[in-house]
């Protein structure tokens, strides 16, 4: 049996046993993942239904494609700018290519849901909390204090600034009359 998948923007025709290298997919190795997007399906010379047809594989590394260099240039300008790139792979060992979607939870019993009220309902439901920032002053109930004012020419006069050259603003020079 094989069928064809897409995944990471590109197709691949699989079959079980198979290894291919696919765009970067999160996960270790040893990791399964399920590939929902079936194109086709078939086995032999008859095609099958993808109706929730998945293609089950294991993840066997996660790897990195060779080096391509990228390089620019104009002549006569003196413009070269050189940069590498290495794109980031997953490489997959095709195990199974299967006739249902990944098994769901079973949904929990409608007695498991209802809490009667001796128990301890803020846990089941969540109750708002109060924001700890509020955006106005009025809402936050205390006022800011006040920052200290530091006298500007402390300021200039700090560490190696002492003796350096004047800004070049001050130094301009009023146009002659």
């Amino acid at each position: 049996m094989f069928a064809v998948v897409r995944t990471g923007g590109k197709q691949y025709r699989v079959a079980p046993g198979d290894k291919i290298v696919v765009e970067k997919l999160d996960g270790n190795a040893g990791d399964r993942v399920t590939l929902g997007d079936v194109l086709l399906a078939g086995d032999g010379g008859s095609l099958k239904s993808t109706d929730g047809l998945t293609v089950a594989a294991e993840i066997v590394a996660q790897a990195k494609a060779d080096k391509v260099t990228v390089f620019k240039k104009r002549r006569r300008h003196n413009y070269r700018r050189k940069k590498g790139h290495r794109q980031q792979h997953t490489i997959l060992k095709i195990v199974a290519i299967g006739d249902h979607k990944a098994e769901k939870k079973p949904a929990p019993s409608k007695a498991e849901g209802k809490v009667t009220k001796g128990e301890d309902q803020a846990a089941v439901s969540g109750t708002p909390t109060e924001n700890p920032a509020p955006a106005n002053e009025k809402a936050a109930g205390a006022e800011k204090p006040a920052k200290k004012a530091t006298p500007a020419k402390a300021k200039a006069e700090s560490g190696s600034t002492k003796n350096a050259a004047p800004a070049k603003a001050a130094a301009k020079k009023s146009p002659k009359k």
